[in-house]
């Protein structure tokens, strides 16, 4: 079976969630209309902002994504017109250097980069090909991009297999191979240093910045050093499906697939993932996130591989999250709502603006919509 042929027999549910997504969104976007921040969660019914860092918070970009999103699937003005209002609230961000750090992709590619290459806007085109020289000058020649900022010389982690896109963009754009090297060298060493032999991945590996050992693998924002934090599982089966469509190096592909078959083996009884595939088994901390990202990694898999595996995961976890992590109700202005931050924060059972990004992505994916947000 073709992916077209999958993707048009589950034609019904794809209308569903489109139809649920055009009530809900206009009055999502009237609650963020005038306001003097970005969305990224809610509370008591209302946007709040991201808790740390202000305009330079790493999820900044995936509002605009969202109108964006929502702009492809219906067409109408308002959502552009939103989309480019962030945008132009994200510039602050850039005379706030000392805040960026790896997630400009995140913030750029999927706000401005979207915008660029779908109106051609020259301005768009400026403050993305300004992000991808930022992410550029954070690469280590030794191996890798570095996370974070502060004393965090030699960490990198498997989230930045998401932002190499943003320099695969800069290198088809102008050229220059140089932004495709860095990107590539980077997958190599995840590949190398993060993906292990059941096809599970670390979230952080601490080099040496100068000889490239090991120093250390911590837990990150999962459960325990050595566990599988679901998302940063999400993260690598999408990264590495995305590095493949750009590069067409078989070894991501490769990675991709033997992440995605680790990931469908630890969800398939509920669909939802849990926060940290090792955690204690009495305990039901859940990430729809996690879900949502790697539903576009699956669905992605499927339209390159024609794996029905991975399609019919792909529509598995996005029929549980409508079923169990959604509130489509006007008052509320996100969407998936049992969405984790971290496994040892306080950020459990909330609402993401990247969750619902994710979710749209798939939405748009299972419509047929060619745009590639990465």
């Amino acid at each position: 079976m073709t992916f077209e042929q999958m993707r048009l027999a589950c034609a019904d549910f794809t209308q569903e969630m489109s139809e649920k997504l055009k009530a809900k969104m206009p009055n999502a976007l009237r609650k963020a209309q005038g306001l003097d921040f970005i969305p990224y969660t809610v509370k008591d019914g209302a946007w709040q902002p991201g808790p740390f860092d202000g305009i330079c918070w790493w999820t900044n970009g995936f509002w605009p994504g969202e109108m964006w999103a929502m702009y492809r699937m219906t067409g109408e003005e308002m959502y552009k017109d939103e989309a480019i209002r962030a945008e132009e609230m994200l510039d602050d961000a850039f005379r706030d250097y000392d805040h960026l750090h790896h997630d400009v992709g995140f913030m750029w590619l999927i706000s401005s980069g979207a915008h660029f290459r779908m109106t051609g806007d020259d301005a768009a085109r400026k403050r993305t090909q300004l992000a991808a020289n930022l992410l550029a000058g954070r690469f280590n020649p030794l191996g890798f991009i570095r996370a974070w900022n502060g004393d965090c010389t030699g960490w990198a982690i498997i989230d930045c297999m998401m932002n190499l896109n943003l320099l695969y963009w800069a290198s088809d754009y102008t050229g220059d191979p140089r932004f495709k090297r860095i990107a590539m060298t980077h997958a190599d060493t995840a590949m190398k240093h993060f993906i292990r032999a059941d096809g599970s991945s670390n979230h952080i590996v601490v080099f040496d910045p100068e000889t490239m050992d090991v120093l250390d693998v911590p837990a990150g924002q999962g459960y325990a050093p050595g566990s599988s934090w679901s998302r940063g599982q999400a993260w690598a089966l999408y990264g590495f499906a995305l590095s493949y469509l750009h590069t067409g190096k078989q070894d991501y592909l490769d990675t991709a697939c033997r992440v995605a078959e680790t990931f469908i083996g630890q969800v398939k009884e509920d669909w939802i993932p849990r926060c940290d595939f090792c955690q204690p088994a009495d305990d039901d901390l859940k990430d729809a996130c996690a879900g949502a990202v790697a539903a576009c990694g699956l669905l992605e898999l499927a339209r390159i591989t024609e794996n029905p595996s991975y399609f019919d995961a792909a529509v598995q976890m996005l029929r549980a999250m409508d079923a169990s992590c959604a509130d489509w109700s006007a008052a509320y202005p996100a969407i998936l709502t049992n969405c984790t931050g971290s496994y040892h924060g306080n950020d459990h059972n909330i609402a993401m603006n990247y969750a619902d990004f994710y979710f749209m992505e798939a939405i748009l994916k299972l419509q047929g919509d060619p745009f590639l947000f990465w």
